[in-house]
């Protein structure tokens, strides 16, 4: 993910015995050292995700017409132009009309975007990728006054409350993501793992990820983490020499685990410089291609828990058009995660693409969830 801070976490398998059988191929099993809860988690997400209904069937028709303004996190970060695209895609063919407001991340330009668009008056306004609410109230409440809903995407945690002034959220599983990774790695180790975590502490969610970590790692007797803290401006100046030099200092760990997959080029870095790359594994979340392809290629990474950026459009257009249509929001939409690693990471393309490898049944799902097929 070239997004840091989000990093910036197949329905109705018509094959069945070919998935059951690509599931037994990549079953990892308990043991006196691999809590069984662990073991289980990583075969349920070495599969493909599985659609979830997040709420009751809508009709989509009743929103069409209707106009969304879209403000991005950035115009500039890939990650959050693919989820954007994605987003226009789906609502034009629900007939819905977006407007995509062009800015470079500051949040002086997230402001003027709320401005302009309380001035247009659009149906709803989307933070999507997500500006922070919470440096934008006075033009939240200028939009509240205005009678226009707000909805933020892929910003807040699934456990986390509902900011002032926003009328919905498309919640995302940052604490399952990092539970992944952590499970992943005791499961390679078999139970063994000596870990370093690499974090951000001012990222919002980077605290309830550190936690699930450290829930996981806790169930392993044998097992030992570590915590390394480089804010985000340092990312390319000092992961590198801090993995280092977390190496030289334990000659034991084994496991790397940047918190998100945009760190993992410069933590393979670190690795290598320590002359640990044939000793030391990366896990990681967020399944960029590069990251991916550092899989395939027996690169330092050895796994990455996976987002598929196109489902994440189609779930932000579903909370989207419940709230075009006057349906009651959801709690969650249910966006997918994957575990990749060695075992299932040519199912990501070769070499690996945005939004692949997590089977496509989400889209007629979605469809008839809306009442288009």
């Amino acid at each position: 993910m070239t997004d840091p801070p989000r990093a910036r976490m197949a329905p109705l398998m018509a094959v069945a015995l070919v998935g059951a059988c690509a599931v037994a191929a990549l079953a990892v099993t308990a043991s006196a050292a691999v809590p069984s809860d662990i073991a289980k988690r990583v075969n349920t997400y070495k599969a493909i995700p599985k659609f979830v209904p997040p709420g009751p069937p809508i009709d989509a028709s009743k929103a069409k017409g209707k106009t969304i303004f879209i403000i991005p996190e950035s115009s500039s970060i890939p990650f959050i132009n693919t989820i954007d695209d994605s987003i226009q895609r789906v609502a034009k063919l629900v007939g819905v009309k977006t407007t995509l407001y062009t800015n470079q991340a500051q949040p002086s330009q997230w402001a003027a975007g709320m401005n302009q668009a309380v001035a247009q008056k659009p149906d709803l306004i989307m933070l999507q990728g997500a500006p922070d609410p919470r440096v934008l109230q006075p033009q939240l409440i200028a939009a509240k006054k205005a009678g226009i809903p707000v909805l933020v995407t892929h910003f807040f945690e699934e456990s986390d409350p509902m900011p002032p002034n926003v009328t919905a959220l498309v919640r995302v599983q940052f604490n399952q993501a990092a539970r992944l990774e952590a499970d992943w790695t005791i499961v390679d180790s078999g139970g063994k793992a000596n870990a370093v975590v690499v974090t951000s502490n001012e990222v919002p969610i980077a605290k309830g990820m550190l936690n699930a970590m450290k829930q996981e790692f806790s169930k392993c007797s044998a097992c030992k983490l570590s915590i390394v803290n480089v804010p985000i401006p340092d990312w390319a100046t000092k992961i590198q020499t801090e993995v280092q030099s977390a190496l030289v200092k334990d000659p034991g760990v084994n496991y790397v685990i940047p918190f998100v997959d945009g760190m993992a080029n410069f933590a393979a870095s670190g690795i290598t410089a320590a002359g640990k790359k044939d000793k030391v594994k990366i896990s990681t979340f967020n399944g960029t291609p590069f990251a991916l392809k550092m899989i395939q290629d027996n690169n330092v990474v050895a796994q990455d828990v996976g987002e598929n950026l196109d489902w994440l459009g189609w779930a932000d257009m579903d909370q989207a058009l419940r709230i075009l249509v006057g349906a009651k929001p959801v709690q969650s939409e249910h966006t997918p995660l994957r575990v990749f690693d060695k075992t299932n990471v040519s199912q990501a393309g070769t070499p690996p693409k945005d939004s692949t490898g997590y089977g496509t049944a989400y889209v007629a799902a979605y469809k008839k969830l809306w009442g288009l097929s």
